[in-house]
């Protein structure tokens, strides 16, 4: 019986072909997140920025320097706080992960009758908590206790540098657009930096709904009227400027 439990064990853990199990899935998580809000701050801040310039002044060379300027400033700015903020968050996994580490080693019976606790609360009943919680913990007693006690794969700890080089690369992406827009002849560049800027949102906030399966119609209002918004001000503003000067 027991060599069948295992074999039944081993086919639940077995990956699906069509599933990926390189990264954990708070990796990707994070990955994703990066990249998504650094091509939306990348559309709407460097937008924003070469649309004011365009109301208050609408010189081709003022609007380049102004929107290579903003690409660049914003690129490093979104890489070094990306960075500030997951290492600091690595920072706190690698100190819970050495507190079990500690743990295991100072009083693995409490650790082995915690884990068995936290199976019976999910609703294995005590004889097979226990038989869950002591195979667990023959085989990998790390690995078995921060995943169900912190919810962290000590293997796959948040990475600071993939988060910082995902978020300054799509911020770089996304600012290339209204960079390249507010080039066209005026006055039509800043109409059409709003209409471009406007379809970019709209994509943007699609893939990032389809990746987290999460509402689509929602997803695309908040980027297309947050952008609406960043750039009708900032125009509003630039061409108030102007007229005073």
């Amino acid at each position: 019986m027991s060599t069948d439990r295992t074999d039944r064990t081993d086919d639940v853990r077995a990956p699906h072909p069509d599933e990926p199990h390189s990264e954990s899935t708070a990796s990707k998580l994070n990955w994703l997140r990066a990249a998504v809000l650094g091509a939306n701050d990348g559309v709407i801040s460097t937008a924003g920025l070469v649309v004011g310039v365009a109301g208050a002044n609408n010189d081709r060379q003022a609007l380049l320097i102004a929107g290579l300027a903003g690409l660049v400033a914003g690129a490093l700015s979104m890489a070094a706080g990306e960075y500030i903020s997951v290492s600091t968050q690595r920072d706190g996994e690698k100190a819970l992960v050495e507190k079990e580490i500690w743990e295991l080693r100072e009083m693995p019976e409490e650790e082995l009758e915690e884990l068995t606790q936290i199976y019976q609360d999910k609703g294995l009943d005590r004889d097979l908590a226990e038989q869950v919680a002591a195979k667990l913990t023959e085989r990998d007693a790390l690995g078995a206790h921060a995943e169900v006690e912190l919810g962290i794969d000590p293997d796959e700890l948040t990475n600071p540098w993939h988060a910082a080089w995902a978020s300054m690369a799509s911020f770089t992406v996304g600012a290339l657009l209204p960079v390249l827009v507010i080039m066209l002849p005026a006055p039509i560049n800043v109409y059409a930096t709003f209409v471009a800027v406007v379809i970019m949102l709209a994509i943007t906030g699609t893939v990032s709904a389809r990746l987290t399966d999460a509402p689509l119609r929602p997803a695309v209002l908040r980027n297309v009227i947050g952008g609406s918004l960043a750039m009708a001000v900032t125009f509003l503003i630039g061409s108030a400027v102007g007229v005073g000067v």
